[in-house]
């Protein structure tokens, strides 16, 4: 049996992408040619065709995809894994309205794909905490999500 692959986010992809959440990137990476695998976590749908991501400014991910624009973001939710997958840009250098220097990269989705093998579904999702001072955590996180929603 086939996985499912639609050309945007569908409804409930969609909703999960409103707020912070724990998702994988992977790029090509700039020196090796490789794979490169990173987690993050400031994320936002824009609309169902636009991935918003905030990474700081002097990680990996901003070589790489400068590089080569075409990445995956594997997602978990709505009880299996997802592959977006579509062609990255600096979307701006650096993101005003944080403390923090972060570059905005905007994802241009070309497919989404079903990607859990057959016969089941996930039960229990992923969750992290921050390990740092947790109410600036929530504020920080706070802050980039509403800077990228105003980008």
């Amino acid at each position: 049996m086939a996985n499912q692959v639609e050309p945007s986010l569908i409804p409930a992809l969609f909703d999960e992408l409103q707020s912070e959440r724990f998702v994988t990137l992977a790029t090509v990476d700039h020196e090796t040619h490789g794979p490169n695998v990173s987690a993050i976590s400031w994320i936002f749908a824009k609309d169902e065709h636009t991935l918003l991501f905030a990474v700081d400014q002097r990680s990996r991910i901003v070589d790489n995809i400068k590089r080569n624009p075409l990445v995956v973001v594997n997602l978990i939710a709505n009880e299996s894994t997802y592959s977006i997958g579509g062609k990255a840009s600096v979307h701006h250098e650096k993101l005003s309205g944080v403390p923090l220097k972060l570059t905005l990269i905007q994802l241009v989705i070309n497919e989404v794909r079903d990607v859990m093998f057959y016969g089941s579904k996930i039960s229990t999702e992923p969750v992290y905490e921050k390990t740092y001072d947790k109410a600036a955590a929530e504020r920080l996180d706070r802050q980039v999500i509403e800077a990228m929603k105003k980008a």
